[in-house]
């Protein structure tokens, strides 16, 4: 037992860097358990912390030692500034998909007039982190949200009631869901992960994360393809295409694209570590 929060930071620093673990995650865990900000740990770091607290953060220490991601032991990830509820049934909302956000606000502004109320989608949405936050940073837009998991959308509905936001949820493969309709944007950042890439990854997303949403076959390739062939018969004039890919897959992305809409801009965008990591494709002829 440890007597202050200082403490018990320390020790589980230390046993979770003896595991292989990141020891930062002992902060974020400790910081659940005690409901404090940053800025309020580091000046109660010194304070007592209660037998009870102490006994809760250490078993969630324990936890993600065996490996067990924190974000699934506290059930909740920070999007762009907002909390989602995650489980096991959904990806863990990554900080790179924020520049996604970023990206699509910028293009919203550029392509359509001011007062325009865009038609969105989201393919695969899984926890509902971009479709929800599209509606919150864009309230004008019309914006409906599909996943293949039944489990996952429960999740994304979740979401998008604790946070206040109107979404169409519906449940199907791919566009299948909305298919027989018109949009403005679409985007999604599917499962791209090939199977052959499986024995590269850390055991924390491998054992964790639903494969379901990591892997497709052609080399992580095959719903960018599947997407990209059915695309054209479901875009507005204009509109734009939004994908989030693996680094190596900008170039065969961008091939797909381009032949599905041979007049328009297709872009392969770096991310802030300088990487390949979205796929536009703007329609606007």
């Amino acid at each position: 037992m440890c007597r202050t929060n200082y403490e018990a930071l320390t020790r589980a620093s230390s046993f979770l860097e003896a595991n292989n673990r990141e020891q930062g995650v002992a902060r974020f865990l400790l910081q659940h358990v005690l409901g404090k900000s940053y800025s309020q740990l580091m000046q109660d770091l010194y304070e007592d912390i209660s037998t009870e607290d102490f006994e809760t953060f250490w078993s969630y220490v324990e936890e993600h030692a065996t490996g067990r991601p924190f974000q699934y032991i506290i059930g909740q990830e920070t999007f762009y500034d907002r909390n989602f509820l995650v489980n096991e049934h959904v990806l863990i909302p990554r900080p790179e998909t924020e520049e996604l956000i970023e990206e699509v606000k910028k293009r919203t502004k550029k392509l359509f007039r001011a007062q325009f109320t865009p038609k969105v989608a989201d393919i695969g949405t899984g926890s509902g982190a971009i479709a929800i936050t599209i509606k919150k940073e864009i309230p004008a837009a019309n914006v409906t949200a599909t996943d293949i998991s039944h489990e996952a959308l429960e999740v994304a509905k979740q979401n998008a009631q604790r946070l206040e936001a109107k979404i169409i949820f519906k449940q199907g493969d791919l566009l299948a869901p909305i298919a027989n309709e018109k949009w403005d944007i679409v985007l999604s950042n599917p499962p791209y992960i090939g199977n052959e890439e499986a024995e590269f990854m850390t055991d924390t997303v491998l054992d964790f994360e639903p494969h379901l949403a990591l892997f497709a076959e052609e080399n992580g390739l095959q719903l960018y393809r599947k997407m990209a062939e059915q695309l054209p018969q479901m875009m507005n004039i204009p509109s734009f295409i939004g994908f989030e890919i693996g680094y190596a897959q900008g170039p065969a992305v961008q091939k797909m694209l381009q032949t599905a809409f041979p007049t328009a801009t297709v872009e392969i965008v770096k991310d802030i570590n300088q990487k390949n990591r979205f796929v536009f494709c703007t329609i606007d002829e």
